[in-house]
């Protein structure tokens, strides 16, 4: 008996534990044929494989990136994209034997009785079910209450008839949220690039100002200096920015995963009751989850570091005039005051 939900839980089947070992961590289905295998050894629907790598690489004409969804390991794909990954003929052999396992009969072990899960009683009526559920307060409930209790005035179904429509919703709302990860994914990589990008024009900015500097170095030095503390000061305060929020799309992209498992388990292991119980809160937090508007951008142009660019031809122009005659008025003043004192 699990001991957190009070249900008898019975030691899977070796057909039930082969399903899944042959089910797609993707569309979460048996693999579909053809299966490819990653490098790390984890299988994958080839459709399946490829819708997510083009959503993850709008233009892949010269290959990308792959990133396994089981252990997150990275594939450097080519021009080929998924369809230059290996087939696993043995995988899909298996599977074939398992769909004539299907056919002749040969398949799973009878489902669990519903005497053999320990059904959630009423509160209020100790020796009842529950086995309906109120669609006006929106919870489950009995019988009794229905007809003696405070649901007498409510409308109310099924159970089964409202576990497939939540159940339906909620698949929904995880659909949403992979397609809100995918999302979030992508920003965190068009950040990363911008953080290189700052920086990448953060050096050349540092560079440019240098050569102009090299022409005006004895005297200019220390103003030298100064700018280029200027320019630093402020790629490190963008990159403070962009990294920031790197880690808050980083904890939005993990809390939806969490979200994601928890409700994928829910639906998975927990009784039709104890379902409905969860579904609707786990519905709310999956589709306030799925939206990203709330996340602070970049605005654009953010990463231009261009208004540090320098122009020096009024001071080269002026420099190129310098000659030994200038001051030297101010010097024939002063020795001609110094000869009067003298008489």
């Amino acid at each position: 008996m699990d001991i957190q939900t009070g249900q008898i839980v019975r030691a899977p089947s070796p057909m039930e534990s082969l399903e899944k070992q042959l089910s797609c961590p993707i569309c979460l289905d048996m693999f579909t044929k053809p299966v490819v295998i990653l490098p790390c050894q984890h299988n994958l629907c080839r459709s399946c494989a490829n819708d997510l790598y083009d959503s993850k690489n709008p233009y892949h004409y010269s290959g990308g990136i792959f990133r396994c969804p089981t252990c997150r390991f990275e594939v450097v794909l080519d021009r080929h994209g998924v369809y230059g990954l290996q087939r696993n003929l043995l995988v899909e052999n298996i599977i074939d034997i398992y769909k004539q396992q299907l056919e002749k009969g040969n398949t799973l072990e009878p489902p669990l009785k519903s005497k053999e899960t320990k059904e959630l009683m009423c509160e209020v009526h100790e020796d009842e079910k529950i086995n309906i559920y109120c669609m006006t307060c929106q919870t489950p409930t009995c019988s009794m209450c229905k007809v003696f209790g405070q649901h007498k005035d409510c409308e109310v179904s099924t159970l089964k008839t409202v576990y497939e429509a939540q159940k339906s919703e909620l698949k929904n709302s995880i659909d949403l949220l992979g397609a809100s990860n995918s999302c979030l994914q992508a920003m965190v990589t068009q950040m990363e690039e911008t953080c290189k990008t700052v920086e990448e024009n953060s050096q050349l900015q540092k560079q440019r100002l240098g050569e102009k500097f090299d022409l005006l170095y004895a005297i200019l030095e220390e103003r030298k200096g100064q700018l280029l503390e200027q320019i630093t000061q402020e790629q490190d305060e963008k990159v403070v920015v962009v990294r920031s929020l790197i880690q808050q799309f980083n904890e939005q992209l993990q809390a939806s995963i969490k979200l994601m498992d928890e409700a994928s388990q829910t639906i998975a292991n927990r009784s039709v009751a104890e379902f409905l119980v969860a579904a609707k809160k786990l519905i709310t937090e999956a589709k306030d989850a799925s939206k990203c508007s709330h996340l602070q951008r970049p605005e654009p142009g953010f990463e231009s570091m261009d208004h540090f660019s320098l122009c020096t031809d009024d001071v080269e122009a002026m420099l190129a005039k310098i000659d030994f005659g200038v001051g030297g008025d101010d010097d024939d003043e002063e020795e001609e005051e110094e000869e009067e004192e003298e008489e």
